[in-house]
């Protein structure tokens, strides 16, 4: 619930919040769904969804300006349960502030980023890190490494 609580917070502030990364970022699922007060792309200057688990303990769709599918955001490698794949994008995101983020390829849509199928598109973002990518919009798929370091650059 972290997640759509961040969007309340930022959207109570009339959306002035200056970026609005959610690793706990994977935004909840149950409950959440069609639910008037969840995660918006209007809850921040600039908002980031880190999806690592699409369909079981994260939402599925994209919710944000930006949403990155790392693996393709059902499961991440290194992990063997749901709560592992979860919690997974706090350690992702906390990993960019330190490094400088993950470089995503931008996909067609969200089927494609589930798929791992975004080799179309030529534009590349960097997840996560301390700076909001204004004008940026979009799905991005990156890959990780099972254990620390995640980052492939």
């Amino acid at each position: 619930m972290g997640g759509h609580q961040a969007g309340i917070v930022g959207r109570t502030l009339g959306g002035n919040v200056a970026y609005v990364s959610l690793p706990d970022l994977d935004p909840s699922l149950l409950g959440w769904v069609n639910h008037p007060d969840s995660f918006q792309e209007t809850d921040a200057i600039y908002t980031e969804v880190i999806h690592t688990n699409c369909g079981l303990n994260g939402y599925v769709s994209n919710l944000a300006q930006v949403d990155f599918y790392p693996n393709g955001g059902e499961s991440m490698p290194g992990c063997n349960s749901h709560a592992c794949d979860h919690d997974r994008a706090i350690h992702y995101f906390a990993e960019s502030i330190v490094s400088g983020g993950f470089t995503g390829r931008q996909c067609i849509n969200y089927m494609a980023a589930v798929l791992q199928q975004c080799n179309l598109l030529p534009l590349r973002l960097q997840m996560g890190g301390l700076r909001p990518k204004i004008g940026s919009s979009g799905m991005y798929l990156l890959e990780t490494n099972a254990a620390p370091p995640f980052s492939l650059g």
